[in-house]
């Protein structure tokens, strides 16, 4: 596979992990609203304010995680596949001698091809690390040294 077509299958798996966390965060919303407007007064008033207290916290949390999404959705639409650059930065593709990383947002381990690459956020402690870093350059994370030895 090419270092381009590798970075694009990346970025799609990526751009999927976003949609479904959207779609899931969207439905859960959309259902609490639901519970929201259905929920009638019931004749044990303490009840049913204590239902509706709940379903406002779960409305609220929803809230922030759908605030959250949206700004790797906004990070990750900077992200040009096409672009490669000798120093790392969002959607850098790098490849150590350790572990293989995609910097772009945080969406676990991905397999391709019999190789593991990690797509990670830059805010992530490693991704933090690993920022501005150029080939050749060293790294050590959770005491394991690692080489860089592609950055595409």
């Amino acid at each position: 596979m090419s270092d381009l077509k590798l970075k694009k299958t990346l970025y799609d798996h990526c751009s999927s992990f976003i949609e479904i966390r959207l779609q899931t965060i969207q439905n859960t919303i959309s259902d609490i609203q639901k519970s929201l407007t259905s929920e009638t007064k019931s004749s044990a008033g303490d009840k049913h304010e204590t239902g509706r207290a709940m379903l406002q916290l779960e409305r609220e949390k929803a809230g922030s995680q759908l605030a959250e999404i949206q700004k790797m959705i906004l990070s990750f639409s900077k992200i040009d596949v096409s672009k490669t650059s000798e120093i790392i930065g969002l959607g850098s593709l790098v490849i150590t001698t350790q572990n293989n990383y995609f910097m772009a947002i945080s969406a676990g381990e991905l397999r391709f091809e019999n190789d593991t690459y990690y797509a990670i956020s830059p805010n992530t402690p490693i991704g933090q690390l690993l920022l501005g870093k150029k080939i050749g350059e060293e790294v050590v994370f959770k005491e394991q040294r690692f080489k860089i030895e592609k950055v595409l």
